[in-house]
């Protein structure tokens, strides 16, 4: 009977998990979609790898509009003119990074977890091309669209 209880306690964790992930293409695949960097734009691939936290997804945003949702395995992209850009994402408080974006740049920001009082924080960090690109390939395109619960 102890061992029916286990099981069940561990599939229904797996259940929870694994339905807080993101489900679309992987980044090979959906990124062949994807229209050319116009001129006088640049890239910003936001992801997340971590599951760590799968609940806690709060909305991504770009100076202070959404643009996407830090879902686990998950990424979206934004393309805007150069300049100077704040992304954030707050739970019990707002983390947040600065960077600067200029004339067809691609930038990759990772969403990390980090423990809070109540619930995890998402915290933005501004990675160099070579670890996103690595990165980024297992994660599913949530689109910079899904802004709303």
């Amino acid at each position: 009977m102890k061992k029916i209880i286990q099981s069940a306690v561990v599939m229904a964790g797996a259940i929870l998990v694994c339905t807080g992930c993101a489900s679309g293409p992987k980044f090979a695949e959906a990124s062949r979609t994807f229209p050319a960097l116009s001129s006088g734009q640049g890239r910003v691939y936001v992801y997340r790898r971590a599951v760590l936290g799968a609940a806690v997804q709060p909305e991504v945003k770009l100076n202070g509009e959404a643009v996407g949702r830090a879902v686990p395995k998950g990424f979206f992209y934004v393309d805007r003119p150069p300049g100077d850009y704040k992304i954030s994402a707050t739970t019990e408080v707002e983390r947040s990074l600065s960077m600067v974006l200029r004339d067809g740049d691609t930038r990759y920001v990772r969403l990390g977890m980090s423990l809070g009082f109540f619930v995890g924080h998402v915290c933005p960090e501004l990675v160099e091309d070579s670890v996103g690109q690595k990165e980024i390939q297992n994660c599913s395109y949530t689109g910079a669209t899904n802004c709303k619960p």
